[in-house]
């Protein structure tokens, strides 16, 4: 049987909201909030929560879950997941994002039983379709272009596909959500950064420009993360007890 663990890292320093892993909203911290959400995923076994910081182990150890500290040097929450599953023997690692407590729960389920059923797919993710020019254009909304198969041909923080015909491809946004192999994770952190990685800021070129296909799975679903103070009160309804967040069956919609 595949051994899947999930991962949300989390650190405290966040240059537009410091501590926002530990911001309270309905009477628990933020990062509990997507703990209790990424419970709800099946095709894990258990899920734990990657740290540079002592007051978010201290939070989640008070609230039941299992947190794992971490160098506080790691320039990604990817680096940190490899390093927190690097002496467990999972086969595949789940990279959540702890200031994400909304996600489409069954569609990462679906990925890694679709990784769990194909040992080929070194690297999986998601991806849902843009709704309006608006987000096609805006930088901080990274884009996917898949081929026949379904996987990715490049990532971008530019509007790809550039649709000089209308209606032949639907432009579709990344959901910084990854499911990967336990070996190649470890393979991944390892490498340096690669000059499409630091052009656009995006990890997962590095895995593209070194040769490694990425699988895709479009769900319906946007999963929306915190940033700042605004975007927690902007969830917070969705949060304070609301059914909508905790059907796992979806997004709530905005």
């Amino acid at each position: 049987m595949t051994r899947a663990v999930a991962v949300l890292p989390a650190r405290y320093a966040s240059v537009r909201f410091p501590g926002k892993a530990l911001a309270q909203i309905g009477g628990k911290p933020l990062i509990q909030h997507t703990w209790e959400r990424a419970r709800e995923l099946t095709a894990v076994e258990r899920v734990m929560v990657a740290t540079d910081d002592e007051r978010i182990v201290r939070a989640v150890t008070a609230f039941g879950g299992t947190a794992v500290l971490t160098s506080a040097e790691h320039p990604s929450g990817t680096d940190r997941v490899a390093e927190a599953v690097r002496d467990t023997c999972p086969d595949l690692v789940v990279n959540l994002q702890g200031d994400e407590p909304i996600f489409d729960v069954k569609a990462v389920d679906q990925l890694v039983r679709l990784m769990a059923q194909d040992p080929g797919i070194q690297m999986g993710t998601l991806a849902h379709p843009i709704g309006d020019g608006d987000e096609h254009r805006d930088p901080n909304a990274v884009k996917v272009v898949l081929d026949q198969c379904g996987y990715a041909l490049y990532f971008s923080r530019a509007p790809i596909p550039f649709a000089r015909r209308r209606g032949l491809v639907a432009a579709l946004r990344h959901v910084g959500i990854y499911v990967f192999r336990a070996e190649f994770l470890q393979r991944f952190a390892a490498l340096l950064p690669t000059p499409l990685e630091q052009t656009e800021t995006l990890e997962q070129l590095r895995a593209l420009e070194h040769g490694v296909r990425i699988r895709v799975l479009v769900t319906p679903h946007a999963s929306i993360g915190v940033d700042t103070p605004a975007d927690l009160a902007r969830l917070a309804p969705y949060l304070e007890g609301g059914p909508a967040a905790r059907a796992g069956d979806g997004v709530v919609p905005f």
